[in-house]
């Protein structure tokens, strides 16, 4: 049978870096069996779930370029593939299994709960439900129903009894039952709880491997029961290592952000973004660090997944995606950069045309594509604004004569082009003895503004001979 995988976030808040990470894993592995990798949605809580997480799941896999074969938004054999449309599944397969024996019915009211739950902790026993429901015979409890008591399902722990399984990443498991209480797999108010409805989701969507995160390996025994218990046979599963930050600890808010949607806003190329999920856990190779989604599918397996936490680094991410965009054709980088620019301001016919003559060399020079704003910024402003810091670095008093000097071999030129340009630097600087640092960082601010721009020739050949020397001469100004 061919492989069957499923990513199954939940909408009560944006996409998280680690939901994401799964989705990549199955996804390679799904493609590179040729199997079906499915999207549902995992919205029992139907309280705090809203379909503005689902459109903004599905607008980040979409993003990272996760294509999926079956559930929400594309359709399949499997109906909605949404939770919230099912409970009446779930709620069928709770009785069957009152009536097979393998669940009962549990009258114990949260405070009887809390109250033996505590004097068990005091006595050094396990906290867990101690069973006192388990013995009630079925006219018995249909008696306490009859008489209008609430009660909730419980699956029945086989006892004595161990479950173990071949985990992917991890290796044989085993837990004894001993430390798996009789669990509630639908609640007081007929809503089915997290382990019942996705133990039905995968047995009835046919699932065959779940590859999901540790913190997730304590319910895997309790999955596999049910799905015993539901006369099924259980998937296979692969427990993925955890997201740490750079100082080895749980990935959280502290380590900066930690949704998709703040990656997607924030500019990084969503090729990197997929080339970066993808070592977080496994590596293509040790000598690689960049490649394609295909080269990735063809040498992905869930078996090679590392044990190790994957350190999620944002440096390293931007380094990533810097490299990703230096890869990008000129034409298709100018197009991404200019869309974030013309959503910022209206450019002109000769904006646009000074644009596109700087783009290759801003190319080099980011690494998210929102940072073209602060690289081009200067370009098209009446008059140039002056980096504070930038200029209290540069324009120290000898800096004036560099001006002056730069003002009367810029005004004699007759061919204003990079190389006519940069000779004529070239031949100031050994004219006045300075090195670039002292001749070309005056006239980079007094041009654009701050030390941080595009190369020095181009931009002022882009700028035009006119706006350049007006420009300087402003800047110029401000030292009197």
């Amino acid at each position: 049978m061919s492989v069957r995988l499923r990513i199954a976030p939940s909408p009560t808040g944006l996409l998280h870096v680690g939901n994401a990470r799964s989705a990549v894993f199955n996804w390679l592995y799904a493609r590179h069996h040729g199997g079906t990798f499915i999207v549902r949605v995992d919205d029992t809580d139907t309280v705090r779930s809203e379909e503005k997480y689902v459109a903004q799941m599905m607008e980040a896999m979409r993003w990272l370029g996760l294509e999926w074969d079956e559930g929400i938004g594309v359709g399949g054999p499997h109906g909605t593939y949404r939770q919230s449309d099912r409970f009446d599944r779930y709620r069928e397969v709770a009785n069957r299994l009152i009536e097979e024996g393998t669940a009962y019915r549990c009258f114990c009211t949260p405070d009887e709960l809390d109250s033996r739950r505590q004097a068990a902790q005091a006595a050094g026993r396990p906290p867990g439900y101690d069973g006192t429901c388990r013995t009630l015979t079925a006219a018995e409890a249909d008696g306490r129903v009859a008489a209008g008591e609430s009660f909730s399902v419980r699956l029945a722990i086989p006892r004595p009894g161990v479950t173990e399984f071949f985990d992917l990443v991890r290796d044989d498991m085993r837990f004894d039952h001993d430390v798996i209480d009789d669990f509630v797999i639908l609640r007081s108010d007929a809503t089915p709880t997290y382990h019942l409805a996705s133990t039905v989701d995968d047995v009835d969507y046919e699932i065959t491997h779940v590859a999901r995160g540790e913190d997730l390996l304590s319910s895997t025994p309790r999955h596999i029961l049910l799905t015993q218990a539901m006369g099924a046979e259980p998937v296979t599963y692969a427990h993925l290592p955890l997201l740490f930050g750079p100082d080895g600890k749980k990935l959280s808010k502290r380590h900066g952000d930690t949704s998709m949607d703040a990656y997607m806003k924030a500019g990084y190329l969503p090729e990197a973004m997929f080339n970066y999920m993808s070592l977080l856990g496994w590596s293509y190779d040790p000598e690689v660090t960049i490649y394609t989604p295909e080269q990735a599918i063809e040498k992905f397996d869930l078996a090679d997944v590392s044990k190790n936490p994957g350190i999620f680094d944002v440096k390293k991410l931007e380094w990533m995606s810097g490299e990703y965009m230096r890869e990008l054709a000129t034409d298709d980088f100018t197009a991404r950069s200019l869309a974030i620019i013309e959503a910022e301001r209206s450019l002109s016919d000769e904006e646009r045309r000074q644009y596109i003559a700087l783009a290759p060399l801003i190319q080099e020079r980011v690494k998210v594509l929102p940072e073209v704003l602060e690289m081009s910024d200067w370009l098209f402003r009446d008059e140039v604004v002056f980096d504070e810091k930038s200029w209290d670095k540069v324009m120290k008093p000898e800096a004036a004569a560099v001006i002056d000097d730069a003002l009367v071999r810029l005004e004699g030129l007759a061919d204003w082009t990079t190389e006519s340009i940069e000779a004529a630097m070239r031949q100031m600087l050994d004219d006045l003895e300075l090195n670039p640092r002292k001749g070309f960082q005056p006239l980079r601010v007094a041009a654009t503004g701050s030390m941080i721009s595009p190369p020095l020739f181009e931009s002022l050949e882009v700028l035009g001979q006119s706006t350049t020397l007006e420009r300087l001469r402003r800047a110029r100004a401000q030292f009197e």
